[in-house]
């Protein structure tokens, strides 16, 4: 950060502030629009703070590696907007003679590197704003606001009985407005995964608005395989689950929804195969043949990093390399990803935060079979889609990134993706048995439920 920074950023600030004042009309109604400006706020603040915790605290990290390699193609737009538009649209192979010298200097600047298309996109936003790292960091966190917001909306019209406690679960967790704002890949998976949420909701279970929702589908679907492909490998497999099972539900007949049922899995099952191999096929980190190396690599690699910095790594047990290791400690890195690290493995304030978080997974989670039961809660969960989504989905990328981390610094940030549809789905399950529970008695008040605008 530089002290232009402090002088441009409350102008930005300013239209950003005037902008979200003029949509938010169009985008909440009475019960949702309490939560807008509040949940942008938090999120250039976390933008923000995540910067300023970078900078003082870390001495450097990826915030600021992207914000080098954006420098040097503003630099090159400066002397040669030829030049300059060259390297925003590289892909990381191309190198002639007038991109050579700014290509020397980037160490990001390989084919399809997914760091090098982050530094990329932060460079666009950076013509937009003098190349202001606060304000780049800025429009990071709008990104992913926007997808947020869109995820709030689809959720909150899927159960408007819970629409206060899913606002807070979006927008008021800790690592969320952090982690999931500031100048980062995380911040655009984040918006990218709301906005596909949304698209799916509205386009495929509401069927309006088809092309609109096709076309912010295909947008999120492109950004997920450009930089966090993993991400949409766990995803789509729950989501054809919550498809195929809303279709199913619809369907009036008794006899062909029993028969249409293990249709749809198989269908889906086959469906998500075909994703899983294909569109990773050839990739060095994602391959299906190599993911289990890869993930044994990485894990390592970091796990011998943090013993040789902060002391934040953890280990899971042995892993080989191969995909029956990685199942074998799937249900221990599950455990790991949503409730650790716990209150004796925090070195660190930073960390220390994240510890109380997680502990507040844990107890929330006790807190719901002990009330509901751990049978009931499986049937309930079991009967309906959305639940189904949100478990598995978070269950599957729990155990992804509890096996590559190895490191509690890094898992923290690998870990939000799910953080919605993990307690989102514990608040739904929660409404959902406590109504149950209450029969006939609890009927009336679904009559009342807020309708929230799309």
């Amino acid at each position: 950060m530089e002290i232009s920074d402090f002088f441009i950023t409350p102008i930005y600030l300013a239209i950003f502030y005037i902008i979200a004042f003029a949509v938010r009309s169009s985008v909440t109604n009475q019960f949702t629009k309490p939560y807008f400006i509040p949940a942008l706020t938090l999120k250039f603040i976390g933008a923000i703070s995540l910067g300023l915790i970078y900078q003082f605290y870390y001495n450097g990290g990826d915030t600021f590696n992207y914000y080098r390699h954006a420098t040097i193609i503003h630099e090159a737009f400066g002397k040669s907007f030829s030049t300059g538009f060259q390297l925003l649209l590289d892909n990381g192979s191309g190198n002639t003679p007038e991109t050579a010298p700014y290509v020397a200097r980037m160490f990001w600047h390989q084919t399809n590197s997914t760091e090098f298309l982050v530094s990329r996109i932060a460079a666009f936003f950076g013509l937009l704003c003098f190349n202001t790292y606060t304000v780049i960091a800025l429009f990071f966190a709008i990104v992913s606001f926007s997808g947020v917001w869109a995820m709030f909306i689809a959720f909150a019209k899927i159960r408007p009985h819970v629409y206060k406690q899913l606002g807070w679960t979006m927008f008021y967790v800790p690592s969320m407005f952090f982690w999931g704002s500031g100048l980062l890949k995380d911040s655009l998976c984040l918006g990218a995964l709301g906005w596909l949420f949304y698209a799916m909701y509205r386009g495929i279970i509401q069927r309006q608005a088809l092309i609109k929702c096709l076309t912010i589908g295909a947008l999120a679907v492109y950004a997920l395989l450009s930089i966090k492909v993993y991400i949409l490998l766990c995803f789509l497999p729950a989501a054809l689950v919550w498809i195929f099972n809303e279709t199913n539900d619809r369907i009036k007949s008794k006899l062909l929804r029993l028969v249409a049922r293990p249709l749809f899995l198989s269908v889906g099952a086959i469906v998500a195969f075909y994703a899983a191999t294909n569109l990773t096929k050839g990739d060095d980190k994602y391959d299906m043949d190599k993911i289990g190396e890869r993930s044994k690599i990485t894990a390592d690699y970091l796990y011998q990093q943090s013993m040789k910095q902060e002391g934040a790594g953890y280990s899971l047990g042995e892993l080989d390399g191969s995909l029956g290791s990685m199942v074998k400690l799937a249900p221990q890195a599950i455990g790991t990803a949503i409730y650790r690290p716990f209150i004796w493995e925090a070195h660190n304030p930073v960390m220390f935060l994240s510890a109380l978080e997680a502990g507040f997974f844990l107890l929330f989670t006790l807190r719901i079979f002990w009330r509901t039961g751990l049978f009931r809660t499986f049937g309930v969960i079991g009967s309906n889609p959305i639940l189904l989504l949100c478990f598995v989905f978070a269950l599957v990328f729990a155990a992804s990134v509890g096996i590559t981390s190895s490191n509690f610094g890094t898992l923290v940030r690998y870990k939000i993706p799910m953080i919605p549809f993990y307690l989102g789905g514990l608040y739904i399950l929660q409404d959902m048995a406590t109504r149950q529970a209450a029969g006939p008695v609890g009927r009336p008040a679904a009559r009342l439920r807020p309708q929230v605008a799309a």
